[in-house]
């Protein structure tokens, strides 16, 4: 059983409203990190796209089906979006299987970025491949 706030000493309810805050903050990024991963993948704004050679190997009416069929994509769950960011995706277009994922890379593109959530800092990155191509 838990016991209920009044009943705890003062220092564990400064340490739980610590707790609260902080799962609260974290919350925030979170959401804040699935609105940028949003806006890149279904609105092709704040970062960069690739398109591996197999998927502009389709041609350009199922490379129009794929990127139409990314940008509507909503099935998210813990099974393909286990920390919730919105940056992991797979559809299928034809009898073909797409993957789709977006990375966190500082602004040179040479590492990981140091905060996913601050646009200042990362360059998001959308690649679409074949599943075969993973």
């Amino acid at each position: 059983m838990f016991r209920k706030a009044a009943a705890m000493p003062r220092s564990e309810q400064e340490s739980y409203a610590q707790n609260r805050l902080r799962a609260s903050q974290l919350d925030q990024r979170k959401a804040h990190i699935r609105r940028l991963n949003d806006a890149l993948r279904t609105e092709m704004r704040g970062g960069r796209m690739v398109i591996t050679s197999g998927v502009r190997s389709l041609g350009p009416i199922l490379l129009q089906r794929v990127l139409e069929a990314v940008a509507a994509f909503r099935n998210f769950a813990a099974d393909n979006d286990p920390y919730g960011e919105r940056d992991f995706g797979a559809v299928d277009v034809g009898r073909h299987r797409i993957f789709w994922k977006i990375d966190y890379y500082d602004k040179t593109l040479t590492c990981g970025s140091p905060d996913a959530a601050d646009p200042d800092v990362t360059a998001r990155v959308l690649t679409i491949m074949l599943a075969s191509e993973y």
